[in-house]
């Protein structure tokens, strides 16, 4: 009997961490859904077996969410929002690249392109200075008037993933290339799958509020319901341990 009480420990014990540790990615899209570019996370869960024999579950993986977030208009041109798979590529601090979806663009003092933490676009051509407005085409084309003539200074790529979920988080809405993510396809939007520039346009967090409210909620409540199971269960060892010495 001794064994099937402590088996059912663990099994409580091990629901209670589960849904304690997917309580936290809950909590991280919740924290993130006003987040420009966001992508949600999902906890994936496993059935455990110890060599001793004992069940129970456990977190297997937390899995990156890639589906397309809204897009709301803007008035600043170099908003910048991708309708389809791609990301845009910048370049970090250290020289290597990191992508993102987060396309808060705005120009630096040097006038390159950066993000709002100050990492440069990775794009061909440069702002002139005496550009009066900026424009973005569907396709990457970067325009500029300068006077009253419209030109083409650069092109804006985009690159996408085989695996876009195997991209490692960074921090800072960026994610790195990793073997699971495959190697970064880059080429000119509206091509090959890479999806289209939109200008003044944000994508909004992917996070579905409600969604993960209720999620949340569930979770507390199967918690709470493993708790009281582990509290009744010890209850009972500690009974027939008492038992067992009378």
């Amino acid at each position: 009997m001794t064994n099937s009480i402590t088996q059912i420990l663990h099994l409580a014990r091990s629901g209670m961490l589960a849904r304690f540790m997917d309580l936290d990615v809950v909590a991280n899209n919740l924290a993130n859904v006003n987040s420009i570019g966001f992508k949600r996370t999902r906890a994936n869960f496993q059935e455990l077996l110890t060599e001793s024999g004992e069940s129970g579950v456990g977190i297997r993986a937390t899995q990156r969410l890639m589906d397309q977030g809204s897009l709301r208009p803007s008035q600043n041109p170099l908003d910048l929002a991708i309708q389809g798979e791609g990301f845009f590529a910048v370049r970090l601090e250290d020289g290597s690249t990191a992508y993102t979806r987060d396309g808060q663009f705005r120009l630096d003092a040097d006038g390159q392109i950066v993000t709002a933490d100050g990492y440069r676009l990775v794009w061909t051509g440069s702002i002139p200075t005496d550009a009066l407005q900026i424009h973005v085409n569907p396709d990457g084309g970067v325009m500029v008037r300068q006077g009253d003539i419209w030109s083409q200074v650069g092109e804006i790529q985009l690159t996408r993933f085989a695996n876009p979920s195997g991209l490692q988080g960074q921090g800072q809405n960026l994610w790195l290339e990793t073997e699971v993510s495959g190697t970064p396809q880059s080429g000119t939007p509206a091509t090959a799958g890479l999806g289209m520039i939109v200008g003044n346009a944000l994508e909004a967090s992917n996070v579905n509020l409600a969604q993960e409210m209720t999620h949340m909620i569930s979770l507390q409540r199967a918690f709470e319901m493993s708790l009281r199971t582990f509290e009744f269960t010890d209850q009972m060892l500690s009974q027939a341990i008492r038992m067992r010495r009378g």
